[in-house]
């Protein structure tokens, strides 16, 4: 294995340097020659400089946990929406007509706007993670580096002035929605009460809350029925009773024993029905009462007949001969009071059927409302869940306006979220456009290359044989001998002469390139 590198054909590192120092101007010329058109061109291209700044969000002051923000538009949303109000064809000439730029005078508006536009770049600043922002760059470039900073300072107060404006606005316009939602719902949760007063009002008496109260009352009323029932047939019973004494009182006036026995035995019935009454109710119950007055007035009237009877058999002639009549005694007459008590009795007995009458009435009225409970129950339930339903949007539609009005004062006070700028934009001691110590060395570099691939052809298109190896390659040929190059004195000295121009520009060049580029790089 041969000790040398071979490469390509069969070629060794040193027969390509060899083809190197062979093609030297070949290569050399047309890269200083590329770079120095390059650079003289750079040199005469206008300087253009670039002004930044850095806007960061602000959180809102106070803590979502207690004033959480009506707005939540995100910050990429948000800069969009800015970027094209800012970017208005308004706003923009609005700014070169301010600051002069592009040389207003006689140009289409339309294309300044759209090479202003070129002028601005935004870019968004991320935060921690991947997905969150936390701010954005704004940058103008410019001829003038004064005018940079002016125009990327004017751009900055307005992306905060107009984010301030629309944050307010979106704020206020969304307490504003809650505002006008919440009169609506009002209005329906006042329609629905209304509607419940009226259903209750129309059928009071048959609601379902009503119902156990109607329960109490049928049972009230069916003890009252019960009661004036008895009462009614007592009195029935007393008039009977009254009606039969008045009777044997008329026909046979001469009974009072008899009428008397009657009367004790009424008392006997009636006390009996007292012990029955007073073990059933208390001592102030109506029948109670009733029966005691019963008993008090036929005790009253057995005592009137037997004074009556007794003043009937002492009529008898007086001390001066004159006979007392007996028309004296009939204003206390036993069938008198007979007659006022049975009068009493039937009065009684006329109150107890109207009172049983209205009893009845009243008690087919509540089970009526009892019947119509359950209808009365289905209408109330579709009646209260509208009204729950009204009145839960109308408390979360005040909850939500009252936390959008916090949020819309936090807003209006510049305590909510906003734009803060972090860095100011800059003065640019230098300009960003042209590079030109890149376009020097990018040049220097496409020339080698060019000149590299010229000696490359040259050297695959030449036939001339230059070395050994070169004789080697072809194989038809035969060495028979090696000569060394014999110069003359004229060709030495000419060589000579030729070495030192070579390398004085080989000198001259290798100085003059890094010099003029360092030079042409730091010039304003």
């Amino acid at each position: 294995m041969n000790d040398e590198l071979e490469i390509g054909r069969g070629r060794s590192w040193e027969q390509y340097w060899d083809t190197v120092k062979r093609r030297r101007w070949w290569i050399i010329a047309p890269a200083f020659s590329i770079w120095a058109v390059a650079l003289a061109i750079s040199y005469y291209l206008p300087a253009r400089y670039r002004s930044e700044t850095v806007i960061l969000v602000e959180q809102q002051k106070i803590p979502s946990q207690y004033v959480t923000p009506n707005v939540t538009v995100d910050l990429q949303n948000r800069l969009h929406s800015l970027t094209e109000q800012i970017f208005s064809r308004t706003r923009l000439l609005k700014i070169i007509d301010e600051f002069h730029l592009y040389g207003r005078e006689h140009k289409d508006s339309d294309a300044l706007v759209h090479r202003m536009r070129d002028d601005i770049e935004i870019t968004l600043v991320r935060g921690d993670k991947a997905d969150e922002l936390s701010g954005f760059k704004i940058s103008y470039s410019a001829p003038e580096a004064q005018v940079a900073q002016q125009v990327t300072g004017r751009l900055t107060s307005f992306f905060i002035d107009e984010n301030l404006r629309n944050q307010q606005k979106l704020s206020e316009d969304t307490t504003q929605f809650l505002e006008s939602q919440l009169g609506d719902a009002r209005k329906e949760l006042e329609s629905q009460e209304e509607r419940m007063r009226q259903f209750r009002s129309r059928y009071l008496g048959e609601l379902p809350d009503q119902l156990q109260g109607n329960v109490q009352i049928l049972g009230g009323l069916q003890g009252r029925l019960d009661a004036a029932t008895e009462a009614l047939n007592r009195a029935e019973q007393q008039n009977m009773y009254l009606t039969s004494v008045l009777t044997q009182s008329r026909n046979s006036p001469s009974s009072e024993a008899g009428t008397s026995s009657s009367i004790d035995k009424q008392v006997d019935r009636l006390k009996a029905e007292l012990a029955v009454a007073s073990s059933r109710y208390k001592a102030k119950h109506p029948d109670v009462i009733h029966l005691r007055e019963q008993i008090a007035e036929t005790e009253q009237l057995k005592k009137r007949l037997e004074k009556g009877n007794a003043a009937r058999s002492a009529t008898v002639t007086g001390a001066g001969g004159e006979s007392v009549a007996s028309g004296d005694f009939e204003g206390d007459s036993p069938e008198s009071q007979l007659q006022g008590q049975l009068k009493a009795n039937r009065m009684e007995i006329t109150h107890r059927k109207k009172e049983i009458k209205d009893l009845e009435h009243q008690i087919n009225q509540y089970q009526g409302r009892l019947n119509l409970t359950p209808v009365r129950e289905q209408e109330m339930a579709a009646l209260t869940r509208n009204y729950n339903q009204s009145r839960t949007n109308y408390e979360s539609l005040l909850a939500k306006k009252m936390q959008s009005q916090m949020a819309t004062n936090l807003e209006r006070r510049q305590q909510g979220e906003q734009f803060r700028v972090l860095d100011p934009p800059g003065l640019p001691q230098r300009p960003y456009w042209p590079n030109r110590l890149n376009i020097a060395l990018g040049a220097l570099a496409a020339g080698l290359f060019l000149g590299a691939a010229a000696a490359a052809l040259k050297e695959f298109t030449n036939v001339c044989i230059y070395t050994d190896q070169d004789l080697a390659d072809f194989p038809t040929l035969r060495v028979l001998a090696v000569v060394p190059p014999v110069l003359t004195v004229g060709e030495e000295r000419s060589r000579f002469h030729r070495f030192r121009l070579e390398l004085a520009l080989a000198v001259l060049i290798f100085i003059t390139v890094p010099v003029l580029t360092a030079v042409t790089s730091i010039r304003p």
